[in-house]
């Protein structure tokens, strides 16, 4: 069998063991995907009505609303999970499992991929979770064609991906899985200072340059325009160079924490 079998083997394994205990113990998948669902019935219920008096010259409606937070919503959902990432991999780190499996004929980077397949997994699951709530509460996207849809999934999976990376670096770096849990809060907080419930150029003027280039609204952004048939501009490859950078970055940064031996 070659090394890149082996290597496959290995991690589908890995990946198996995250699956098999997010299977387990689903509370906490089940507690990140509460926030993303609680703000869009309290946004689109509650605040609806006023919130859709800023779209559109004040003429939008609740409709309106809708349609246009929802691909915010998806893509706080991913930020969410992707906690459940950096808490995970934080477990390993300090309940010793880590230290057991170095000690085993397997593949170094597979317990890395195993907690990066599963998340993204569990991303995508949760995504269709809240769109399917999406849809039920009115949520429709008659203008988007099969190819755009690919191109979302395909956007949804890349952010999700980038987002892991990051997060498990920062399991990797926290000493504990309390640590690692708010050392990942702001990928829940960032959408909330991004164009997922407000327009950016309705911001202050001094903080419209935060909200609109930071990673999350030009992927906002475009998976509006892929949903909506709206307009992309610099927004498509703003959103992929966000991921591709931010996926580089915690790639690096993991693998160069998990090598490091700990004493």
């Amino acid at each position: 069998m070659s090394a890149l079998s082996l290597a496959a083997r290995d991690a589908y394994t890995m990946l198996r063991r995250n699956l098999l205990h997010a299977r387990r113990y689903p509370s906490l998948t089940l507690n990140l995907l509460l926030t993303p669902i609680m703000l869009l019935l309290l946004f689109v219920y509650i605040f609806g009505d006023v919130m859709s008096a800023g779209l559109g010259g004040g003429g939008a409606d609740r409709s309106a609303y809708i349609a246009y937070i929802v691909p915010g919503i998806l893509l706080m959902t991913i930020g969410g999970t992707v906690v459940g990432a950096a808490v995970s991999v934080a477990t390993d780190m300090t309940e010793g499992i880590v230290a057991r499996f170095r000690t085993l004929a397997i593949h170094r980077g597979s317990v890395l991929i195993g907690h990066v397949v599963g998340s993204v997994l569990q991303s995508v699951l949760s995504v269709v979770l809240v769109g399917a709530l999406a849809v039920a509460i009115g949520f429709r996207s008659a203008d988007a064609s099969a190819l755009e849809w690919l191109a979302a999934a395909g956007l949804l999976v890349l952010f999700a991906t980038a987002l892991t990376w990051i997060a498990v670096g920062m399991g990797l770096a926290s000493p504990n899985a309390e640590a690692a849990s708010n050392m990942a809060m702001p990928l829940v907080l960032l959408p909330l200072i991004s164009s997922a419930f407000i327009p950016a150029d309705t911001m202050p003027g001094w903080f419209q340059p935060i909200a609109e280039y930071q990673p999350f609204t030009p992927a906002i952004e475009t998976l509006r325009g892929l949903l909506l048939g709206t307009g992309i501009g610099d927004d498509g490859w703003l959103a992929v160079l966000w991921c591709v950078g931010l996926a580089g970055l915690g790639y690096l940064w993991s693998t160069a924490l998990f090598n490091r031996e700990r004493g």
